[in-house]
């Protein structure tokens, strides 16, 4: 396993953070060195001191020898740049939101080391894109921990730009009030489709994992916990958007296609209500779903979609195309 030395500044990070970051740490290696800097003189670094000995981290000292001047960065700095030439590690972990340490990330990963970061969503993007990889704490948090973090800083919220999926983002057919719990930034959804559309076979399908190495390569912040999912996976089957299929034990994903998908909806309840000539153009939407699945034969899109998967994808349309009733159990064309 690859060896990391976690460098921990304790004034721009939390104490309630620093148990799951080590856990997360623990995911990509062994925490061999673990160390925190600070003035420990000073009562707003108390809170920390019930946290180092149960987790094994070596507190620094390091007086403030001029006021407003971060001593303790240029420790931490020069700590790095020791651990860098010993060449004893395969990477480090930057606990902090300060950007101050871009230059120190940059050139870390200019030695070919590995460099994860972790901090709050306020962190500014320069230090966030100079690691390999950036993980939010608010992330990593259990819920009620998470309020109390962002109550403290008022600043650590999603971007504004974040907006819940709706017909801008995922092109003509979605209607948001159908999708719950997933907020997705339009940016972000950008770079999934291009990361299918670069690593796509003719068919249209790309490996989930190249999917995903894609991604974390142009975003090291990108993280699917961020939008409520564990894994990837799980985000790209909620988000409605895509069709996944598993071939020899991969995971397949592709752009599904909505406007062929909506046409072919409109055509099947017309083609069922010229048989029913009191159903006043409803059909009701479990015969819909189980008409289509009996000719799946000239309906490919279908393929590979289950019955719940074909009905979720349905309740998205825009009601432009078609109507439903109240519990939506009946479907009709929109005239």
């Amino acid at each position: 396993m690859k060896k990391f030395a976690v460098l921990i500044d304790a004034d721009n990070s939390s104490h309630r953070s620093i148990e799951p970051i080590l856990e997360e740490i623990a995911k990509y290696g062994i925490a061999s060195i673990k160390r925190i800097y600070g003035d420990w003189s000073i009562e707003a670094l108390q809170s920390w001191r019930d946290k180092l000995l149960p987790n094994a981290i070596t507190p620094v000292q390091q007086f403030a020898y001029v006021s407003q001047k971060d001593a303790t960065d240029m420790k931490l700095v020069i700590d790095a740049m020791d651990i860098l030439y010993a060449g004893d590690v395969d990477g480090f972990c930057i606990v902090s939101s300060d950007s101050d340490f871009t230059p120190l990330a940059s050139r870390i990963r200019e030695s070919g080391l590995l460099v994860y970061g972790f901090g709050k969503k306020s962190t500014v993007k320069s230090f966030v894109n100079a690691c390999d990889k950036f993980v939010y704490v608010e992330n990593l948090l259990p819920e009620h921990e998470n309020k109390i973090l962002i109550a403290r800083n008022s600043s650590a919220h999603i971007s504004s730009s974040t907006v819940k999926v709706d017909s801008k983002a995922v092109s003509l057919q979605t209607n948001p009030t159908h999708i719950k719990n997933i907020e997705v930034d339009i940016p972000t959804l950008n770079l999934i489709y291009k990361a299918i559309k670069d690593n796509s076979d003719d068919e249209g399908w790309a490996s989930l994992a190249e999917i995903g190495n894609y991604i974390n390569n142009v975003r090291p912040d990108f993280d699917t916990r961020t939008y409520g999912r564990a894994k990837l996976s799980g985000l790209l089957k909620k988000l409605l958007k895509f069709e996944c299929k598993i071939e020899d034990s991969h995971m397949l994903v592709r752009k599904f296609n909505f406007p062929l998908f909506i046409e072919m909806i409109r055509t099947t309840v017309i083609e069922m209500t010229k048989e029913d000539a009191n159903s006043n153009g409803w059909v009701f939407l479990s015969n819909l779903i189980e008409n289509l699945k009996s000719q799946v034969r000239n309906h490919p899109i279908l393929t590979h979609l289950s019955e719940h998967e074909i009905e979720q994808k349905i309740l998205i349309i825009d009601p432009k195309y078609v109507n439903f009733n109240d519990d939506k159990s009946l479907i009709r064309i929109t005239t």
